[in-house]
């Protein structure tokens, strides 16, 4: 069918499209590298944030304990406290989660920033649309995903404590420090697993990310036709265009004929109307040439005219392949035109005479 969408976009269509804000983008990849390195990053802050908390405790225990009424003063100096202690423990784990996040983005839209995404439109509200996007394919895939990834983790859960389960117990003789030591390293073994199996997913996500792109946007042969005739032009009217262009310069050609000094022709196939103003030109100049029907009507029109018609074959041919059209003559004709010239020149003093 013909409003059948079987081409791949256009570079035009893409870019059209990216200035709306449509780009692919798998939201599965932002997230597993968000979540890998939020955790890793804990883990790395952590005996940092385990000495901070301590240190805390320690701090608002005495204080608690010598403190017997508070100021609003004293509040604003607890409250400045806490928030130091939480930028501490949490502010470089939440500065590493939001950095993932943004370069996992960026990388994948190429640095856009689109208004156009965030702009108001009212079928986001409509409840039929919001269904049509549940029961769609697309809502089939992500509650797909969701199902995957749930049985991921409840694997890789099952798997690791499996093997640390007759262990626990064993937690209740050690100290604070060493529990939490413990669930940490239990933890990230869960993380671990279950990151490792969640970069293929992301992987696979970003591929049908992209195919279901390319083909959201696919175009019509129609729609290509369309687009074609937008940027370059409908080929009908540039032909059009072309044509009164060749045309007028035509025109132009043949009302200069009878100002030339010489026509040389060959002898009807080629045609080729020089010029020569010293005052204005350093070598002749051609101003008119043509081939075949062409050539016969600057012929005719030098003949009306009283231009002389020198028949040179070879020269005739030669200057219409190498001199252009309102341009002087090439180096290696100037003696042989200049010869010309000066016969023609002889010519008009005779008659003259």
């Amino acid at each position: 069918m013909a409003g059948e969408k079987t081409e791949r976009a256009t570079p035009k269509r893409k870019q059209d499209e990216r200035k709306k804000g449509n780009v692919f983008l798998s939201q599965e990849v932002i997230t597993i590298f968000t979540l890998l390195a939020t955790f890793y990053s804990l883990k790395l802050m952590m005996p940092a944030a385990m000495r901070t908390l301590e240190e805390s405790i320690k701090y608002f225990s005495t204080l608690a304990s010598s403190t017997s009424e508070l100021t609003y003063g004293e509040l604003g100096k607890i409250f400045i406290n806490l928030l130091i202690v939480f930028a501490k423990v949490a502010a470089v784990p939440l500065l590493v989660c939001g950095m993932v996040a943004i370069i996992a983005t960026m990388f994948q839209t190429k640095m856009l920033f689109s208004a156009k995404a965030f702009s108001f439109k009212a079928e986001r509200l409509s409840p039929m649309k919001g269904l049509k996007k549940i029961f769609s394919m697309r809502g089939f895939v992500e509650l797909l995903k969701s199902l995957i990834k749930i049985s991921i983790i409840l694997y890789v859960i099952y798997s690791v404590i499996k093997g640390e389960i007759f262990l626990m117990p064993q937690m209740m003789h050690m100290t604070f420090g060493q529990s939490l030591t413990k669930t940490g390293s239990i933890i990230m073994s869960i993380v671990t697993k279950a990151g490792i199996v969640f970069i293929f997913v992301a992987g696979a996500d970003y591929l049908y990310q992209w195919w279901q792109y390319e083909k959201n946007l696919r175009m019509s042969k129609q729609e290509i036709k369309d687009e074609y005739k937008q940027t370059e032009g409908d080929p009908k009217i540039k032909g059009q265009i072309r044509s009164m262009q060749q045309q007028r310069a035509k025109r132009r050609m043949m009302q200069s004929v009878p100002t030339a000094d010489v026509v040389i022709k060959n002898p009807t196939h080629y045609a080729i109307a020089i010029k020569y103003d010293q005052n204005k030109n350093k070598a002749p100049r051609v101003i008119a040439k043509g081939i075949d029907s062409l050539a016969l009507r600057i012929i005719a029109v030098a003949e009306e005219n009283d231009v002389y018609v020198m028949e040179n074959k070879p020269l005739a041919r030669a200057l219409f392949e190498s001199a252009d059209l309102d341009r002087e003559i090439p180096e290696s004709f100037y003696k042989a035109v200049a010869e010309v010239l000066a016969f023609v020149y002889s010519l008009k003093k005779k008659e003259l005479k």
